[in-house]
C-alpha cells in the first residue's frame, strides 16, 4: 500500500487544492470522472458519479481551483443565502476517495479555458496516487425510446480491455469534449482508460435522466465488481419513465415518433451485442456539436 504525504502533491500541483490532512489510503485506485455540460445529456453522467460518491460514502480530499479554467461571464458563479449571510458558489471539480473499493470520483464542470492544463492537473494527481485506470462517463442525445433499456456505448484504445469487457476501439474523428481530452491525456501517460456513454432520448432533451444514470452504474459494475445499493435511483428511473409516458401520450406527433422508435428498437436496429450502428450514431452526434 502506497501512502503519499500531502506536501508532495501540493508542491507538484498548481491548481489542485488538497483538502484532507492526509492522503486517502488507496491501492492502485480507479478514477471515475464525469463533467456537466457538453458531455452530460440529461445530467446522467454527473448524476451517476454523484450517486456513486454518496452511496460509497467517499470522502472529499481535493478540489480544482475554478479561476484558471472558466469564463465566468459564461459559466457564472451563483449567489446563495445562509440565514442572514450570502456566499458565492463557483464551478466545482471535486475529488472524493472511496478507500474501501480503492476508487476516486471526480465530479466537475467542463471548462471553457486551458483544457490542456486542466487535464494535466488531473493526470498529475492520478500519477501521484498511482491510478491504475481512468473511466470517464458521458451521455448523449440519440433517437432511442425512453421505454426501452438504455444503450451504453463503451470504447477503449486498449485491445485487451476491449476484449475483456466487450468494448470497442473508436474510429471517431471530429470535435470532442473534456471527456475525450481527458481520456487522451491518460493514454499519453500510459494509464489504461475507458469511456462509457449512455443514450438519452432526444425528444426529452431538457429532462434529467436517472434511468441513463442507473444504466451507467450497472455497466460500471460489470467492469469494477462491487456491490452498491441503487434502490432510490431505480425508483427515480421508474418515475422518470412514467412521467415521460404521460407527456408523450398527450402529444400525438411525439407519440407516433416514439412508437416508431420502439418498433425500430424491438426489430433489433439497435443491437447492444453488435453496436456498430450505435457507434456511428454516437460519432454523428459528436460531429454535429461543432
Amino acid at each position: 500500500m502506497k501512502i503519499l504525504r500531502s506536501v508532495i502533491i501540493v508542491v507538484s500541483m498548481t491548481a489542485i487544492e488538497i483538502i484532507s490532512d492526509q492522503n486517502p489510503k488507496l491501492v492502485n485506485p480507479i478514477l471515475i470522472a464525469a463533467f456537466s455540460g457538453w458531455n452530460d445529456a440529461g445530467g446522467a453522467a454527473t448524476w451517476a458519479v454523484r450517486h456513486l460518491t454518496e452511496k460509497t460514502e467517499a470522502k472529499k480530499f481535493a478540489s480544482l481551483d475554478a479561476e484558471p479554467f472558466y469564463d465566468f461571464s459564461s459559466e457564472r458563479p451563483a449567489v446563495r443565502l445562509n440565514n442572514d449571510s450570502r456566499y458565492l458558489v463557483w464551478p466545482e471539480n471535486n475529488f472524493h476517495a472511496d478507500e474501501s473499493h480503492s476508487l476516486i470520483f471526480v465530479n466537475g464542470t467542463e471548462p471553457q479555458l486551458k483544457w490542456k492544463t486542466f487535464s494535466k492537473e488531473i493526470m498529475e494527481l492520478a500519477q501521484e496516487l498511482n491510478v491504475s485506470m481512468v473511466i470517464t462517463l458521458g451521455s448523449l442525445l440519440a433517437e432511442v425510446p425512453h421505454s426501452r433499456p438504455v444503450l451504453i456505448h463503451g470504447v477503449s484504445e486498449d485491445d485487451d480491455i476491449n476484449e475483456k469487457f466487450n468494448l470497442q476501439k473508436s474510429g471517431y474523428e471530429g470535435p470532442t469534449g473534456i471527456v475525450g481530452v481527458l481520456n487522451q491525456a491518460a493514454s499519453d501517460i500510459q494509464i489504461p482508460n475507458i469511456s462509457l456513454w449512455a443514450t438519452v432520448p432526444n425528444y426529452v432533451a431538457g429532462a434529467e435522466s436517472p434511468k441513463a444514470a442507473l444504466a451507467l452504474i450497472e455497466r460500471l459494475k460489470e467492469i469494477i465488481p462491487f456491490s452498491m445499493q441503487t434502490t432510490d435511483l431505480e425508483i427515480a428511473a421508474a418515475a422518470y419513465e412514467r412521467q415521460i409516458n404521460q407527456i408523450v401520450e398527450g402529444d400525438e406527433e411525439t407519440s407516433s415518433y416514439v412508437d416508431a422508435l420502439e418498433s425500430s428498437f424491438d426489430a433489433g436496429d439497435y443491437e447492444q451485442a453488435n453496436p456498430t450502428d450505435f457507434v456511428a450514431e454516437v460519432e454523428q452526434f459528436l460531429r454535429e456539436q461543432e
